[in-house]
């Protein structure tokens, strides 16, 4: 099997509760978190609900009105990590308005470019994990990992998972009596998405990431073409 202990991984939990309050989204992340530590993968991970994060889609929001912006610093802990997962909570069918936000504050940084000439993201693998008491785990999922990618990260098959419990009012995923920690379909998917994650993580820091003919927008603002067809040179 691989080694993945020089492999780091980032979790931003996007739930609505502020620490110390107990956040059912955390429970089912952490259940991620121990098999990538179980195989030695460094995990950080960060409730965003905690840090003040300014509005907007610039890297510094300092810059563009607000007094304070804990972003940056948080920007490079994504930098530093080969793997990204994003709680979230469902409300109203939609994740939370924490990941909207999180996202967009990941958009601000998409324009900056690796030490290859790509997009920052490239390189990089994402995932999902959603919690709530009514549908849309794949709602959210597939917003989520679509923006992720756009953004420039990989996703591999099987990138999220998700636990919900009774529609309507009833137990959170880590209430008692809820069933959400002993799902089996919610435990395979939570492994299968942690695994998978690990694996194309391995993949691409092995390959020193995507290759980057074709994807350098510098050269492409250059003049290069990367083999466009060009109708007028067709027999």
């Amino acid at each position: 099997m691989a080694d993945y202990s020089d492999l780091k991984a980032l979790y931003i939990n996007c739930t609505l509760k502020r620490s110390p309050e107990t956040s059912n989204t955390q429970g089912l992340m952490d259940k991620s978190i121990e098999v990538m530590r179980a195989q030695g993968v460094e995990v950080d991970c960060i409730r965003a609900i905690d840090h003040e994060l300014a509005i907007g889609v610039w890297p510094d929001m300092t810059e563009h009105g607000w007094a304070t912006d804990e972003w940056p610093q948080i920007y490079e802990r994504v930098l530093a990590a080969d793997i990204l997962v994003l709680g979230m909570p469902i409300w109203l069918g939609e994740k939370s308005s924490v990941a909207t936000h999180v996202i967009e504050r990941l958009y601000g940084n998409s324009h900056l470019l690796n030490d290859r000439g790509q997009w920052a993201y490239y390189g990089r693998v994402g995932g999902c994990i959603v919690t709530g008491n009514e549908d849309g785990i794949k709602h959210c999922a597939m917003n989520v990992l679509y923006s992720l990618q756009h953004l420039g990260y990989t996703i591999p098959p099987q990138a999220d998972s998700g636990w919900i419990g009774e529609a309507g009012p009833g137990p959170s995923y880590l209430d008692e009596g809820s069933g959400g920690p002993d799902n089996d379909f919610t435990n395979r998917n939570t492994v299968f998405a942690a695994w998978n994650l690990m694996h194309l993580a391995r993949i691409l820091k092995d390959a020193g990431g995507i290759p980057a003919h074709g994807n350098q927008p510098k050269e492409w603002e250059a003049g290069c073409r990367f083999d466009l067809p060009n109708p007028e040179h067709r027999a």
